[in-house]
């Protein structure tokens, strides 16, 4: 907000403007710089370590022995997923959610016991030009702005507001959501589980399209999405900007990942 608004003070009078105050917000960085603080001081002296921001994981190298600490929200904790191969995560958060469900003060007893861990099933779509994108929650494929997408599944000519490909943590989020609005009867998968499901999102039925394979489940063969308009994409737990560029012709496969998010207990 001070990146935002320049000044404390100016922070201050737009919340107050809208009937919000100042203290919330401090607040909850006071709890995020605690816990920040309470982390780096559970680490052992001789241990090697880094600090990496969301901006910069693309870039950041993890190491295979590396023991990975993830001091935020749950979509942080996916967010960073994708770059990992098998490395122990431990979730931190001062407000504790599904995957970030630690509180500060457990984290050094957890970063010397990293063996009880929940290995969750991550989703991969690769196009055919070698384009891969990993996911922990799911995959939307689709027209950036949600308009028209256009594209053939399971054989079938479709027109709709783009394709969801979730996992059993994902269940919760999107996929959930769709699951509930069209009162589905496909069994949503476990986070653990090695399923996926996968949900077409408003699609319409004209002389040239059709709504018989709407959604569905992945066990073994990937889900094929040959696109058929030109600009569509493909990106993972909301981040759009990490995204697939899609185009006439090309094919996309979505499927099971062979990486796992390796969570701690």
């Amino acid at each position: 907000m001070l990146a935002r608004h320049g000044t404390r003070g100016q922070v201050e009078f737009f919340l107050k403007s809208r009937g919000r105050t100042l203290d919330e917000v401090v607040h909850r960085d006071q709890q995020t710089r605690k816990a920040l603080g309470d982390v780096s001081a559970a680490i052992p002296l001789d241990w090697r370590r880094g600090v990496v921001e969301r901006e910069d994981l693309s870039r950041f190298l993890f190491a295979p022995e590396d023991v990975v600490v993830i001091v935020g929200q749950d979509g942080l904790v996916a967010n960073v997923a994708k770059y990992l191969d098998g490395q122990p995560v431990i979730g931190i958060n001062p407000e504790p959610g599904v995957l970030a469900k630690h509180a500060p003060r457990d984290a050094r007893e957890l970063l010397h016991s990293t063996d009880d861990t929940e290995d969750r099933t991550m989703v991969e779509a690769r196009s055919d030009d070698g384009q891969v994108l990993l996911a922990l929650n799911e995959v939307y494929v689709g027209h950036p702005s949600h308009q028209t997408s256009r594209y053939r599944v399971l054989g079938e000519r479709q027109a709709s507001s783009g394709v969801l490909v979730g996992s059993g943590t994902g269940a919760t989020g999107w996929c959930g959501s769709a699951h509930r609005e069209r009162a589905s009867a496909t069994r949503l998968p476990e986070p653990a589980e090695r399923r996926l499901v996968w949900f077409v999102r408003e699609a319409w039925s004209s002389p040239g399209t059709g709504i018989a394979h709407t959604e569905g489940e992945i066990t073994g063969k990937s889900l094929d999405i040959d696109v058929e308009s030109d600009g569509l994409v493909a990106f993972g737990d909301g981040i759009e900007s990490d995204a697939l560029r899609l185009h006439w012709g090309q094919r996309l496969s979505i499927g099971l990942a062979a990486r796992r998010l390796r969570l701690v207990r």
